[in-house]
C-alpha cells in the first residue's frame, strides 16, 4: 500500500532519523564505493556478477553528469576545462568496466556471460551519445582552433589533436540521418562481437578428444599422458584420457602421437570451431561484421574499413601494409615449401604411403627437428619450470631499469584464486604499481594471452596514479607432481607479454587517454616482443633455466641445440601467420556490401596467394577472435610483423653494445616505455634508435635473408 500523508512521512524521517543508517545499494555493491584495498585494487572476492550492472548504469549515469558539466560551463572553451575535463571525466565508468571485461576473457562465470549482450550494447549507445554530441564538438573544435596559440607542451598537443581527431572519426559532422544509421551500425557490431566470442568458447569448451584404449597414447610424452588424465577424472570420465583444443593439450598430441587418424580428429576440432553449422556457427555473423563495417567505412568518407582503421597507425595505408607482408610471403614460401620436402622426405622413408596433410606437420617436423638437431622437447621442458621464467623475466627488468618484484603471498584480492599477484617498486623503493598473474587454462578463460590492466598509470593534481596490471596465459598446467614445466614457446609468450606489462608500469603520462599501451596497434607489439630477444639469448637462458629437480643450469649444449634451431619450421610459422594477415587485410579491403561465402572467400584468396594445402591460416576465419570478437586487430592482424621490423632492429641496439647496456636501456625506457601515446610512433622510435627501424634485422632473425 502507498502512503502519502506528510504527517506519516514526517514521523517516518524522524524515526528513521535515530536509527542505526540503513545500507544503501552502494554501500552493498563493491563496485559502486570508494575500494577500501591495498593498493585501491579491485575488491575481487566481493564482486559478484549481480553487481556489475547496477554499477555500470550507475557509472554511466555520472559520466553523463560529467560531460554534461563541460557542455554547459559558462565560461569560454579552454584546454584545462574542455579537453582535459574530458580526459578525466568517466573514471568510475572506466573502473567498473575494466574489472568487467577483465573477467569476462580471463573468467567468464555463467553470471559474468549473461549480461555481456547488455553491457556492449549499452556501452556502444553511451560511447555514441558522447562522441556524437555537438554541443561538446563545438567547445572542443574551439580549443582545437586556437591550437597554435596556445602554450601546449607536446603531450598537451597531442591530448588535444587525439581528442579532436577522435569526434571526427566517430562521425560526429553526420548529418541527424547519417548519425543514427551509424548508432544502430555500432550497436549491431557490438552484439555480433559478443555473439562471436561467445560461440568460440563454447566451442572450444564443447569439444574433446576421449580415448579409451591405452594403445592409442603411443609416442606421447608421459607429462601429456598424465595431464589428459587428470582433464579426464575432473569431466567425470576416470579411466579414460581426454584431449582439447587449448593449446598446452592440443601441440603436444599434434606433435607426438603416433595415430595419425587421431591427431587428424583433434586438429579438425580446432580449425573446425565456429563452422560445424550448428548453433555456435559463426560464418553468417562473420558475413554481416564485414559488411557493416564497410558501411561504416563509407559512411564516414572511406573507400573501405582498412583505409579507416590505417589513417591512425603507423603503417598508414594499405599499400604499405600489403608491401610488408608480400616481401616477406615471397621469402617465407620457398622455406615452408623446403620443410615440407623434408618432412615428406620421412613419411617416404617410413613407407607412410600418403602425403603430408595439414594435421601432420607438427609431428614431422618434430622428428625433423630431432633428426637435424637431436633437440626434443620433452628434454627442454625440464629447465623451463614456470617460476624460474618468471622470475627470469623480472630478473631482466630489473638489471635494466632497476626494477623489483616481491610476491604478496598474504590475503589480498585477486580476480582469480590462481592468480599470483606482485608489488613493484624502483630500484630506490618507491611504487610503481601493483602486477597481476594468472598462467593456466579454465573453461571459463578464453584462449590465448594478453595483458591488460584494472588501472591506468595517470597523473591527477600532479599526484601520480600508479597502474594496476593484469597478465593472463593458457600455459601447461602442473602436471601429476611435476610443476608447470612451459615449452620455450610457452617461455617466450611469458617473456612477451611480460613486455606488455613493462610498457603499463613503466609509463609516465599526465593523462589516461595517452598512457601506457595508448599507442598505435602496429607500435604496441614493440615492447612486447623486444623482450622476447632476452628469452632467447644463450646468458639470460643460463641465468633463468634451471631443472626442476637438480637446479641444474641449462647445459651449453642444450642452449647450442636451441640456437642451432632457432630458424626451423620458421617457414611454416612465417606462412601461417602471414596468411592470417593477408585474410584479415582481404576482408577489410572489401569496397561495397556483397553476400560472402566464408569458407569460399577465404580458400579462394588464400589458394590465390599460394598457401600451401599443407598449412592451415593460423587462424580461420570462423575463430579469428582477433578482427571479429571486437576492433581491436581489424585491418591490423599485420601488426605483429610490423612490430616485428621494429623489435628485432631495436635489440640490434642492445647487441652493438651489451644485454644490459644503461645507457640503451635509458633511452628505451624514457624514449619508449614511459611516454604512451604522447609522441608520434615513428618520432619515439627515432627518438630511441637515431634513424628509422630497417628490415634486415628481422629477416636475420627469421632465416629469411
Amino acid at each position: 500500500m502507498r502512503i502519502t500523508s506528510t504527517f506519516v512521512l514526517l514521523a517516518a524521517l524522524l524515526f528513521s532519523a535515530c536509527q542505526a543508517p540503513q545500507k544503501t545499494e552502494s554501500d552493498s555493491n563493491p563496485l559502486m564505493s570508494k575500494y577500501e584495498t591495498p593498493f585501491n585494487v579491485p575488491p575481487f572476492e566481493q564482486i559478484k556478477a549481480e553487481h556489475y550492472m547496477p554499477a555500470i548504469d550507475k557509472a554511466m549515469a555520472e559520466h553523463k553528469q560529467e560531460v554534461e558539466a563541460i557542455i554547459t560551463n559558462k565560461e569560454a572553451a579552454t584546454f584545462e576545462n574542455t579537453i582535459v575535463a574530458l580526459d578525466n571525466a568517466g573514471k568510475s565508468l572506466s573502473e567498473v568496466l575494466s574489472v568487467y571485461y577483465s573477467l569476462k576473457s580471463a573468467h567468464g562465470t555463467e553470471g559474468v556471460m549473461a549480461i555481456a549482450q547488455e553491457v556492449g550494447q549499452k556501452m556502444s549507445a553511451h560511447g555514441d551519445d558522447i562522441s556524437l554530441n555537438p554541443e561538446l564538438f563545438a567547445r572542443v573544435k574551439v580549443v582545437y582552433d586556437q591550437k597554435d596559440e596556445l602554450e601546449l607542451n607536446g603531450e598537451q598537443q597531442m591530448l588535444l589533436k587525439d581528442t579532436y581527431k577522435g569526434f571526427v572519426r566517430s562521425g560526429v559532422s553526420l548529418d541527424e540521418a547519417k548519425k543514427t544509421e551509424l548508432r544502430k551500425i555500432n550497436s549491431r557490431l557490438s552484439e555480433l562481437f559478443n555473439s562471436f566470442s561467445t560461440n568460440v568458447l563454447k566451442e572450444t569448451n564443447n569439444f574433446k578428444l576421449v580415448i579409451e584404449n591405452e594403445a592409442d597414447l603411443a609416442g606421447l610424452p608421459e607429462s601429456s599422458v598424465i595431464g589428459a588424465s587428470e582433464t579426464a577424472k575432473e569431466m567425470g570420465l576416470e579411466g579414460k584420457w581426454v584431449f582439447t583444443t587449448q593449446k598446452p593439450s592440443m601441440l603436444p598430441f599434434l606433435s607426438y602421437a603416433d595415430k595419425r587418424e587421431l591427431r587428424e580428429q583433434l586438429y579438425k576440432g580446432y580449425y573446425m570451431r565456429g563452422n560445424n553449422n550448428n548453433e555456435f556457427d559463426n560464418k553468417e555473423l562473420i558475413e554481416e561484421i564485414v559488411n557493416l563495417r564497410v558501411q561504416k567505412a563509407n559512411l564516414l568518407g572511406y573507400n573501405n574499413y582498412a583505409d579507416y582503421v590505417l589513417e591512425e597507425r603507423m603503417a598508414n595505408t594499405t599499400d604499405k601494409v600489403y608491401g610488408l607482408l608480400e616481401e616477406l610471403w615471397e621469402r617465407a614460401i620457398p622455406v615452408a615449401k623446403k620443410e615440407r620436402e623434408d618432412m615428406q622426405k620421412i613419411i617416404d622413408r617410413e613407407k607412410g604411403g600418403f602425403k603430408l596433410a595439414s594435421w601432420d606437420w607438427w609431428y614431422y617436423a618434430e622428428k625433423v627437428r630431432q633428426e637435424r638437431y637431436d633437440l626434443d622437447e620433452n628434454e627442454v621442458r625440464p629447465y623451463f619450470e614456470l617460476n624460474n621464467v618468471r622470475d627470469g623475466a623480472f630478473n631482466v627488468a630489473t638489471k635494466l631499469w632497476g626494477l623489483q618484484f616481491e610476491e604478496i603471498k598474504s590475503d589480498f584480492p585477486k580476480p582469480h584464486p590462481d592468480a599470483q599477484v606482485f608489488k613493484v617498486t624502483e630500484a630506490d623503493g618507491s611504487h610503481k604499481g601493483i602486477l597481476y598473474m594468472d598462467w593456466h587454462p579454465r573453461a571459463t578463460k578464453k584462449q590465448g594471452a594478453w595483458c591488460g590492466v584494472f588501472r591506468k598509470q595517470s597523473r591527477v593534481n600532479g599526484e601520480n596514479v600508479p597502474p594496476v596490471v593484469t597478465i593472463v596465459c593458457n600455459f601447461s598446467k602442473p602436471v601429476g607432481d611435476k610443476p608447470a614445466l612451459l615449452s620455450f614457446d610457452e617461455a617466450s609468450t611469458l617473456f612477451h607479454e611480460f613486455g606488455h606489462g613493462l610498457h603499463q608500469l613503466l609509463s609516465d603520462c599526465t593523462y589516461k587517454g595517452l598512457s601506457g599501451t595508448s599507442v598505435p596497434r602496429d607500435f604496441v607489439e614493440l615492447p612486447s616482443q623486444v623482450m622476447e630477444n632476452w628469452a632467447g639469448d644463450p646468458a639470460v637462458m643460463k641465468e633463468y633455466a634451471r631443472h626442476y629437480e637438480t637446479g641444474e643450469v641449462i647445459p651449453d649444449a642444450l642452449i647450442e641445440k636451441l640456437k642451432n634451431s632457432g630458424h626451423f619450421n620458421q617457414g611454416f610459422a612465417t606462412t601461417e601467420y602471414l596468411a592470417a594477415a593477408l585474410l584479415d587485410m582481404n576482408y577489410h579491403t572489401q569496397t561495397e556490401v556483397k553476400d560472402i561465402d566464408v569458407n569460399k572467400f577465404e580458400e579462394d584468396y588464400l589458394a590465390g596467394i599460394g598457401l600451401m594445402p599443407e598449412i592451415i591460416s593460423r587462424y580461420k576465419s570462423t575463430y579469428f577472435m582477433h578482427i571479429f570478437a571486437s576492433s581491436g586487430y581489424t585491418a591490423g592482424y599485420y601488426s605483429y610483423i610490423w612490430s616485428g621490423v621494429l623489435d628485432a632492429d631495436a635489440f640490434e641496439a642492445f647487441k652493438e653494445t651489451s644485454l644490459y647496456d644503461q645507457a640503451t636501456a635509458k633511452a628505451f625506457r624514457e624514449n619508449i616505455l614511459e611516454r604512451g601515446g604522447t609522441v608520434e610512433a615513428m618520432e619515439m622510435y627515432k627518438n630511441f634508435r637515431g634513424r628509422e627501424p630497417k628490415i634486415e634485422a628481422l629477416l636475420r632473425q627469421r632465416g629469411l635473408e
